[in-house]
């Protein structure tokens, strides 16, 4: 790999020891400070599990008040020799089948009007106490400037990545665009990921002292290259566990070029083949995240951990914004106290008002969990991060969006989980199966979404998607998750993973 100097332009010291602070990089300690109440950030879970409670006992409430509706006359049988069949002509009544789709036509206007009015508001301000990183902001600030062509520095955290480095390392070399410098952040390793990056022709710097993990890695060598780096020197962040795509950074530094006010691209993630139905799962998974991403026209929700690029000024406004205007210590770019701080520094990045995009050419394959343990553990850390997350942020035009993904989590829960329960309590009182086409063609359509969604898998994922309840029995495992998630957080119990198989330090939203 090839080491070159930077050659974005060079900038004035920044009040925090961090260098370059660029036109809209605000570091006034009264910018929107953050207020968020003790008891909102240790009580995040139990609202949430009270609020999805008050949600299902109203509509439960409703439901029961009504009588099924009856098209014909009940219960019809059908035998042809040994063979039988029944089925039943009830349906829910009308104005309930009504209600619903009003209720979730409602959801999706009030969730895209959110979006849209945060996003006008934060892009179009110029008021100088709010959203720093406004791309109004930045482009009425650099208005004129040259700050050279774009260059790229690619951190690769790695904590006992032997196996797996040599193969991320490779899918930067044969990029059709390079990066510009390679950094193996070696964080407590007691393999060859030293040796290996470094056969490579890596960088390598091996962390002093660090007992935060991830986060605390990438800000001592965020230190180092932040305060020489210009506004076009970009800084990519990757896992140890990550292949770029043909073209990825190409295609990212292409929009850096074009657009000054980006300050972070994020990629989109596939699964790795293999591991049997639990891959099939995850691929799914991921597939259909990346379908959002892209009707979203790459709305960003996370800044994937597998891959991300940030604008230096982005990194130094979250860094001199910790502590009053967003959670953390600071100087710090990554809250350390976070679990997922990819998730956080997204939050932290659209409290600030920054312009982020995750296009669908710029994607990358990631590890999956090959145990149901190990995607337990993997699990729980995000939802746990997510929770703790808005609790720490609170309520706020930023944060509307990941409230709501939570709401409906956890509402989706307990309607999952009263639906298998019903059909069990059918199936156990009932001497002869009933059918009923009514939800039949609801389970129907959903079979079709569910097929659709994951097209874009193989033919093994779309025959498991067709069959409907092993992604079912996935959906009730992730629930149990969420669940236990917002148990530990309630109780206080202390998140303390260690390192994962894979540190996989990033999020589905669901």
């Amino acid at each position: 790999m090839t080491t070159t100097a930077h050659g974005g332009g060079r900038t004035t010291p920044h009040p925090d020891g961090y260098h370059g602070a660029e036109p809209g990089a605000s570091t006034d300690p009264g910018l929107r400070r953050l207020e968020t109440p003790r008891w909102l950030r240790r009580g995040v879970a139990g609202l949430i599990a009270v609020a999805v409670l008050l949600l299902a006992a109203t509509l439960w409430t409703v439901v029961v008040a009504t009588e099924p509706a009856s098209v014909g006359d009940g219960v019809r049988h059908w035998a042809w020799g040994p063979f039988s069949l029944a089925w039943a002509s009830t349906r829910p009544p009308t104005g309930v089948v009504v209600s619903a789709l009003v209720l979730g036509a409602a959801a999706v206007l009030l969730t895209a009007w959110f979006t849209l009015r945060f996003l006008r508001v934060s892009r179009a301000t110029l008021e100088p106490s709010t959203y720093p990183l406004s791309p109004h902001k930045v482009m009425r600030a650099t208005s004129g400037r040259f700050d050279g062509g774009v260059t790229l520095t690619v951190l690769v955290p790695a904590h006992n990545e032997a196996d797996r480095i040599g193969a991320t390392l490779a899918s930067l070399l044969v990029q059709s665009r390079p990066p510009d410098r390679v950094i193996v952040v070696a964080d407590n390793c007691t393999d060859a990921t030293v040796a290996t990056a470094r056969a490579a022709g890596a960088e390598v710097r091996e962390t002093a002292g660090n007992t935060d993990k991830k986060a605390g890695a990438l800000n001592q060598v965020l230190r180092e290259v932040l305060p020489s780096a210009g506004h076009n020197d970009v800084v990519m962040v990757m896992d140890a566990d990550t292949v770029l795509s043909d073209g990825f950074l190409a295609e990212a530094l292409r929009r850096f070029t074009d657009d000054r006010a980006l300050m972070a691209l994020g990629g989109v993630f596939t699964g790795e083949p293999g591991h049997g139905l639990l891959g099939i799962f995850q691929r799914s998974e991921y597939v259909r995240y990346g379908r959002t991403v892209a009707r979203r026209r790459g709305l960003v929700d996370v800044l994937t951990g597998t891959s991300t690029i940030f604008r230096p000024l982005a990194l130094r406004t979250v860094a001199a914004s910790r502590g009053h205007a967003l959670p953390g210590r600071p100087g710090d770019v990554y809250d350390t106290s976070a679990l997922t701080e990819d998730n956080e520094i997204t939050i932290a990045l659209k409290s600030l008002g920054a312009l982020m995009v995750s296009p669908p050419r710029c994607t990358v394959v990631t590890e999956l969990m090959p145990t149901w343990r190990d995607l337990w553990r993997q699990r729980l850390r995000w939802q746990r991060g997510a929770v703790e997350n808005i609790g720490a942020y609170g309520l706020s035009w930023a944060t509307l969006r990941y409230w709501g993904q939570q709401l409906g989590i956890g509402y989706g829960t307990i309607a999952l989980l009263c639906y298998l329960a019903t059909m069990a309590i059918l199936a156990g009182a009932s001497e002869t199966w009933v059918w009923f086409p009514f939800w039949l063609g609801v389970g129907a359509v959903f079979a079709v979404e569910r097929v659709v969604t994951a097209w874009r898998t193989d033919w093994a994922g779309r025959i498991v998607a067709a069959l409907l309840l092993p992604e079912l029995l996935y959906d009730l495992f992730l629930d149990g998750v969420f669940v236990h998630g917002l148990v530990q957080i309630t109780l206080a119990r202390r998140a303390d993973w260690g390192h994962e198989h894979a540190d996989a330090a990033r999020e589905v939203p669901a």
